[in-house]
């Protein structure tokens, strides 16, 4: 069986340095890292008296893994205001959370070496537990500095309305 439908000469699965971010319905920039999508369900073991000394298993409650995003440092404040929201310093007695707006749904999308969007991800009812500002400086390293911000999540789904994007087969002249 074929790993694309349309794409049948395609043989290589989707690399994962091609995607962007989006919330509030705009891209997100400088993300350089994303962390996984994953979740867990529990297994509930169980058996009837009579049963064999073996148990029957079920599924029982499923969790979803918080994700990281980082990048690096710059003038963009989207990190800094979505973490705000969770709790900003020195707002005053009883302002320090925004119960109205603190959590968001966001986008993952991957695309094709190409450029052409191959995969998207919705993510629901996020906000922020962790945020990084700034790294641990070092005068002696020579490394970018790279900020994070730690979403928590309560589910995420593949939106099927973006399907595989036609390739097109470059012949030499």
């Amino acid at each position: 069986m074929a790993q694309f439908s349309l794409n049948v000469h395609r043989f290589d699965p989707y690399k994962n340095f091609k995607f962007r971010i989006k919330w509030d319905g705009k891209y997100v920039a400088g993300v350089s890292k994303v962390g996984a999508l994953k979740r867990s369900t529990e297994v509930i073991e169980h058996r009837e008296g009579g049963d064999p000394s073996t148990s029957r298993k079920s599924p029982g409650r499923t969790r979803y893994e918080a994700i990281i995003l980082e990048r690096g440092v710059t003038h963009d404040t989207e990190f800094e205001r979505w973490a705000n929201k969770v709790w900003n310093y020195g707002s005053g007695l009883g302002a320090e959370v925004s119960l109205k707006d603190f959590r968001k749904d966001l986008i993952i999308e991957v695309y094709n070496e190409a450029g052409q969007l191959a995969l998207a991800y919705k993510v629901y009812r996020c906000w922020v537990s962790e945020y990084q500002a700034l790294p641990e400086l070092d005068a002696n390293s020579n490394a970018v500095a790279i900020q994070y911000i730690r979403i928590e999540n309560e589910g995420w789904e593949r939106d099927y309305e973006v399907s595989e994007p036609e390739e097109e087969i470059v012949s030499e002249p």
